[in-house]
Order: structure tokens, then C-alpha cells, then sequence
């Protein structure tokens, strides 16, 4: 349609010039179009008051209005309208045809595949068209362009799609010839991402236009697709973590799907958790969490699954991988404790069934004298809390109970706050009659540690009333972030955890402890005797580190109170103090930007080294020992990063698919002795996986076919519209060309304004009784 009232191809118009080919100059004519609305102003003013009533309105401005602009046409037209632009020569130029040969092509849709449908369009006299003004050359696109001779060398089996890539590489090794345009065949599945802004400079530095012509349905009828499932990377032995699982459906608004959690590290499938939820509406991104037991020690390869659901066009996207390093190594906490208390019981018979976690603990029994449990040897604590940043720095986690501020030193204060900040440690603080404002722990430079302001006065502990005098007590209740927080999830179903942190005993005491600090999270709150809501359980990140207050020294009642068999106060408190050591770093931290490497084996390791004191050690010698499937073995020397003292970095090439183990080791040279000493190491495990990403997210993608067209001057072409492309390429700066001239005069849509605009006013007279 667009060609039937413009004669020429859209593209012409939109990378031609317009031009006035008349022999006058253009102020001429500007002038010459005021001077015929300034003279037709004037005759239809003077006649005014000779002309029908029904024309002594804004009706006589309409009929000026379209007669200036049928006089104002004819003048441009006098002009010689035209438009100037780049045209290919014919036969002097190539047009490159990609034809995508991935594995999405072979989808089946509508009775044929993706990549049959583009064939047989290619066949149906595109490609005989663009042979008469072109050189054509042929190529299939996957992971890289390769040339074919014939459409029957394509085949849709290709394990991954670059488009960007492959775009880039073909400008470069044709630098030589005259390519005047692309024409890509694809659905857009690009495992990359998108394409690069490098692939686009390098098309548009040529001017080389890509036009797009797209496959596939663009939404799936009856398909759900896991988009992500979030895993942490490490964990402790025998810990519950979580799975973050975000997925979208169409077809399925309100049915049932089972979401599975496996272990597939030793070839079987383990069945590690499995949770039923309700899909909601189409496209819409859904997420759901599922808890599970990691298990023992090892490098772990976890599956997560959607079930599929009857008639599923594609089963591949319900299935994603990933890895995790779990250690088994213990944690210890340092565990302070200012009065004998039925909290520190119940909090040590919590751990002592987590072989992960050790409690090392000091309780002051009177005014000079401490209790030490969980001690490694008589000389730890034996001179009280540490000194020094060598015996603090040994835990991984603090937790400081019923304990003033005037306990610790200012250098021990100093020092705490360096465990956390520093170190990367975990500290918790419980409450109790000398615990946060009643023990004038505002009054010190810790505050700032806190994840909530303190209080300025003191009598922020209660205790409970008897309970026998019939008054309501303190309960516990979940804050919306605890809903889905792995500390606070004591009851796998989130409907159920929230009803059971309901029904648990009341607590024995409670504390204000203040205002909550923005960026820090309430997990859980506490209803008072008189109503009042205030904070129970609150976290917050603090530079390396992380803080965590517990409002109450009366959690103990949770256990107490419940029966027998009821693990609800264990596993809390279980899972509360994995939180405050789990991420506590070691002297050496190694790591890689995603543990899945999709397609490509290239994977870029970083290492953040820590002396004894865990200042930056800039002058270690950093290597990492990798070992992966068949026997795979490397050896590779980490360089210091430029600006970042005490980081390291490797690229290395994983060679073939499969879980891959790598144990980064640091040393250096004792500065007295000379001697090589390891500072630390540390494992990490990641994975490489071939042909699964052309597995997700199958449907078309238009919008990224249409903005490669755009961004390179071409145009996004459907299979039926073909026929037009021919046409639509020559116009290009590219490759070998002339500059054209077309006229414009002679538009059928000029006669059609023309004829339109001395029609309306006709029709206008007759209507308004003036003809």
C-alpha cells in the first residue's frame, strides 16, 4: 500500500534528501506561497460583505485555508520536488543471506520447523529476486558464520546463537568486498544476551544495513519456563538454603505445578525438597521459594524443575542447574554472657546437635569470675575477652548477650567494631538487664554497628508478669521480609510459618530496641502486654560484615513451653546463628562472576587476599589448582589487580563441559625469617554447559531482530512480506554505489491531495449553500 501512493520503497525516504530541482531559488517560492495566502486573504475579505450570511464566519477561513493550500502545492510542484540517495550499482554488490541454524530453528510450528519455513521463503522467489540486481552469497549463523553453497547444507543443531558475534566476525572477514546489505533469517533466541554495541559500531562503521526477517510464534500457547533460580554458591554442611525460583507461564493461569529440588552430583537423582504452587496470570514473572537440606560436604551440582504440565510445546526451560560448594569446615562463635540466664542454656542445646557450628562461650558467674564452654584448650579466654585482633579475628561470629558497654575496654570496643567492619564477621545482640540502652551501650562507638538507633533512656527491659494473674503477654509475630528469610523460616509452607510464629509460647522478657536504621530488615516483630508492636529480630549489613539484634532473653519459652518433638526453637536458632557466621570470609576469597558458564568456557577468577589481621596482602603469591571432568588438570598464576590491593585475577579456558573444582592457594615470604608461608586458600566449583541456553526462552524475539534493523539502518520484515524486500535494499550506503535522483512531482498521492483538496472545497460551498 505504502508503495502503491509513494512509488518508491519506505526506505528510500527514510535515508534519502530532499531536494528542489527548479532553477529559481527557494525564497522565491517561499515568497510566492505568502503572497498567493496574503492574496486570497484579501479577495475573500473584500467580497465579505457581499457573500452569503452563512459565509460571514470562520467558514470563509476554511475555504482561504484549502484554497492557499492547493495554490502553496502547485507552486512546490513547480519546484520539481525530488530526493536524492545512495543506491546500490547492480551486480556490483553482495548481499550477505544468514540463515540462524541453531537448535530453536528446529522447532516445530504450524506443520513445519522454523528453519523449513525460512527455506522455503528463501526459495518462494527471494532469492531469485535479489539475484537479478545482486551477487548473492549464502551463510549459515550460530555461534560463528560459515559460508554454504546451498540451502540443503543447513542444519538446526547448531548447541548455541550469537547473532551479535557472528555480525561482527562477518564485517570483518569481508572487509574486502563490496557488501551492500544482510539479511538475517532467525527467531532471535541470541544466548548472548543481545547484541553487543562492538557488532553494531562495527556494521554501522561500513554502513552496512541489517534487515531482519523473523520466525517463530512470538507467544507461546501452552509453555512454562523457569527465567532464574537463585542459589547461594556456598554453604555449610548440612544447612537448609534456599532456592529462589522466578518463572513465567502461558496457557496455564491457575493450575497446579510441583517445583522439585534435586541433587544430581553423584548421578542419581536425589530428591531434596518439592513444593506445590498456584501459576498466575500469563507472562507475568512469578517467583516462589523453596527450602532445602544441602547435605554433607562436597562440591553439589542442584537441579531445580518445574514438572511439566500436559501439552507443554517445549520441556527443555523447565529445568536449570547450579552449583554449590559446601564446606565442612566449623564455624565458631565467640559467645559473651553477663549473667547465668536460661536464654544461654537453651541457646547452647540448640547447637549442640550442628556439628557446624561451635558456641565457644564466657559467662560471668559473679563480679570476678567467668565460666568458659566449648573452649579448644585451657589457654583460650583464659586472660577474658580477647585483646588482640589475631585471637578475635580466629572466630567467625560474636554474639554479645546480657553484657554493659563498660565490660570491654575502648581498645576492645575499637576492636569489635573491627570484627565486623574489617574481618567480615557476624555479631548478634540479645537482650537482657545490661543489654543495648539499659547497659549504656549508647553511650560507646559501637551505635553505629547497630541496625536500629538505641533508645536515650534506660528501662528499655521488661520482664514478663506472672502468669497466673491472667494478663496477655508478649508474642512474636513475622515481619513481611521474614516471610521469606532462611532465618526465620521454622515451617517450610509460608502460609504455615506465619501461623506458627503466631502460635508460638510468649516470650519471658522483651526490649525496645529502638528506631529501625534505614537499609536495615525487620524479620520479626513482637506484640507487647499494652499492644504496642516494636521490633523483635532486625539485620543489617555493615561494611565486610553483617549485625543482627535479638530484642528478648526470653526465646527460651519457646522450647519450654511447646511439645515434646516440637523443633521450632532449634531450628530458629540454629538457622539465626548460620546467618552470623556463614559469610564470614577466611584470608582468602575466591570467586567468578557466574558459576554456569553457558555456551563458553572462558571463566574470569578473582581472589581478595588478607593477612593475619586481614589488612590487603598485595605481595602474596596467588594460584589456582583446577580439576575438572576427564581428567582436566591446570595450574594458573593469579596477577594483582591494578588498583586494588590485595586482588588477583586469572582468565582461564574450561575445555570441556562438565563441573569443574578450583582451589586457590595464597603465600608469601615471612618478612624476618624469608620463608614461604600460606596465608589461606579457599574452593570454589563452577560448571560448563553447552546448548542449554537454546533451550529458554524459545519464542521469537521481535524486539531484539527490530532494534538490530534500527540501530544499522535496515528493517524488521515478516515471512509474508518478503516479497516487498528486493526492493527495499537497494537504497543503501554501503558497498559499491551511485547517487539517484527520483522525482516526487509525479506521486500518485500528489494527484490524490490535489484532487482532494479542490473536492473539499467544492463539497463545502454545496453543503453551506454558497455554489
Amino acid at each position: 500500500m505504502f508503495e502503491f501512493f509513494f512509488r518508491y520503497p519506505r526506505s528510500l525516504y527514510t535515508r534519502g534528501q530532499f531536494a528542489l530541482l527548479g532553477a529559481w531559488p527557494e525564497w522565491v517560492l517561499v515568497l510566492l506561497i505568502v503572497a498567493a495566502a496574503v492574496g486570497l486573504a484579501w479577495l475573500i475579505r473584500s467580497r465579505l460583505a457581499e457573500a452569503a450570511p452563512t459565509m460571514r464566519s470562520w467558514r470563509a477561513w476554511v475555504i482561504w485555508g484549502l484554497q492557499t493550500l492547493l495554490a502553496a502545492l502547485i507552486l512546490v510542484l513547480l519546484w520539481q520536488p525530488a530526493i536524492t540517495v545512495a543506491e546500490l550499482k547492480r551486480q556490483q554488490n553482495i548481499i550477505a543471506v544468514l540463515v540462524d541454524d541453531s537448535r530453536s530453528m528446529a522447532i516445530a510450528e504450524d506443520g513445519s520447523t522454523r528453519e523449513a519455513q525460512a527455506v522455503k521463503a528463501l526459495q518462494n522467489g527471494v532469492l531469485a529476486s535479489l539475484n537479478k540486481s545482486f551477487q548473492t552469497r549464502l551463510y549459515r549463523v550460530d555461534a560463528t558464520p560459515a559460508r554454504i553453497e546451498n540451502l540443503t547444507d543447513l542444519q538446526p543443531n547448531a548447541p548455541s546463537t550469537r547473532i551479535g558475534d557472528s555480525l561482527k566476525q562477518l564485517s570483518e572477514e569481508t572487509s574486502d568486498l563490496p557488501i551492500g546489505a544482510v539479511v538475517l533469517l532467525s527467531d532471535g533466541d541470541d544466548n548472548t544476551g543481545g547484541v553487543s554495541a562492538d557488532a553494531i559500531s562495527a556494521l554501522r562503521a561500513r554502513h552496512i544495513p541489517v534487515h531482519t526477517v523473523g520466525f517463530g510464534r512470538e507467544r507461546a500457547e501452552h509453555d512454562v519456563e523457569l527465567d532464574d533460580a537463585v542459589v547461594a554458591p556456598r554453604a555449610l554442611g548440612d544447612s537448609r538454603i534456599a532456592a529462589k525460583i522466578s518463572f513465567h507461564q502461558r496457557g496455564y493461569s491457575g493450575a497446579k505445578i510441583n517445583l522439585m529440588v534435586r541433587d544430581v552430583s553423584t548421578g542419581q537423582a536425589k530428591v531434596l525438597a518439592a513444593r506445590t504452587v498456584t501459576l498466575g496470570a500469563d507472562g507475568n514473572l512469578q517467583t516462589e521459594t523453596v527450602m532445602f537440606n544441602i547435605g554433607g560436604a562436597g562440591a553439589k551440582t542442584i537441579q531445580i524443575q518445574a514438572v511439566p504440565l500436559a501439552a507443554e510445546q517445549n520441556t527443555a526451560n523447565n529445568t536449570l542447574t547450579r552449583v554449590v560448594n559446601v564446606g565442612s569446615e566449623p564455624r565458631r562463635i565467640l559467645y559473651i554472657e553477663g549473667e547465668p540466664r536460661w536464654e544461654y542454656k537453651f541457646i547452647r542445646q540448640a547447637e549442640e546437635d550442628d556439628r557446624m557450628v561451635q558456641i565457644v562461650s564466657m559467662v560471668r558467674t559473679s563480679e570476678n569470675k567467668i565460666y568458659r564452654q566449648g573452649i579448644s584448650g585451657p589457654q583460650e579466654l583464659s586472660n577474658g575477652f580477647p585483646s588482640r585482633a589475631e585471637d578475635l579475628f580466629a572466630y567467625q561470629g560474636l554474639m554479645i548477650g546480657s553484657v554493659e558497654a563498660g565490660y570491654f575496654n575502648p581498645a576492645q570496643q575499637d576492636l569489635i567494631r573491627e570484627f565486623v567492619d574489617r574481618r567480615g564477621g557476624g555479631l548478634l545482640f540479645l537482650g537482657g538487664q545490661f543489654s543495648l540502652a539499659d547497659g549504656g551501650w549508647n553511650a560507646t562507638k559501637l551505635p553505629e554497628l547497630m541496625p536500629t538507633t538505641l533508645p536515650l533512656q534506660t528501662g528499655t527491659f521488661h520482664r514478663e508478669a506472672d502468669p497466673k494473674n491472667g494478663t496477655t503477654h508478649t508474642t512474636a509475630e513475622l515481619a513481611p521480609a521474614g516471610i521469606e528469610s532462611i532465618i526465620t523460616r521454622v515451617v517450610d509452607d509460608p502460609v504455615a510459618n506465619a501461623a506458627k510464629w503466631k502460635a508460638l509460647p510468649y516470650l519471658m522478657d522483651y526490649q525496645d530496641p529502638g528506631t529501625v536504621k534505614p537499609g536495615a530488615t525487620v524479620l520479626a516483630n513482637m506484640i507487647t502486654p499494652e499492644g504496642h508492636k516494636l521490633p523483635l529480630l532486625i539485620t543489617q549489613n555493615f561494611g565486610n560484615g553483617r549485625t543482627g539484634i535479638m530484642a528478648t532473653g526470653g526465646s527460651w519459652r519457646w522450647q519450654m513451653s511447646s511439645p515434646l518433638g516440637d523443633t521450632a526453637h532449634d531450628l530458629f536458632w540454629q538457622q539465626l546463628l548460620r546467618w552470623v557466621v556463614s559469610d564470614t570470609p577466611g584470608h582468602v576469597i575466591a570467586s567468578v562472576p557466574a558459576q554456569m558458564l553457558l555456551d563458553n568456557g572462558v571463566v574470569n577468577l578473582t581472589a581478595e587476599v588478607c593477612d593475619p589481621q586481614y589488612n590487603p596482602a598485595p605481595d602474596a603469591k596467588v594460584e589456582a589448582h583446577i580439576l575438572g571432568p576427564s581428567g582436566v588438570s591446570a595450574l594458573v598464576e593469579m596477577t594483582p589487580t591494578p588498583d586494588q590491593p590485595g586482588h588477583f585475577q586469572a582468565a582461564w579456558t574450561a575445555p570441556r563441559v562438565g563441573s569443574y573444582l578450583t582451589e586457590v592457594t595464597a603465600q608469601r615470604a615471612d618478612a624476618k625469617t624469608g620463608t614461604v608461608k600460606e596465608i589461606g586458600r579457599d574452593v570454589l566449583t563452577f560448571q560448563r554447559a553447552d546448548g542449554v541456553a537454546e533451550n529458554f526462552h524459545t519464542e521469537q524475539n521481535r524486539a531484539l531482530l527490530e532494534q538490530l534493523a534500527a540501530q544499522t539502518g535496515g528493517q524488521y520484515w515478516k515471512p509474508a512480506d518478503l516479497g516487498r524486500l528486493a526492493g527495499g535494499i537497494p537504497f543503501s550506503e554501503a558497498g559499491v554505489t551511485a547517487r539517484e535522483t527520483k522525482d516526487l512531482w509525479n506521486l500518485p498521492l500528489v494527484f490524490l491531495v490535489l484532487v482532494l483538496l479542490r473536492f473539499s472545497e467544492w463539497w463545502l460551498r454545496r453543503k453551506w449553500g454558497i455554489v
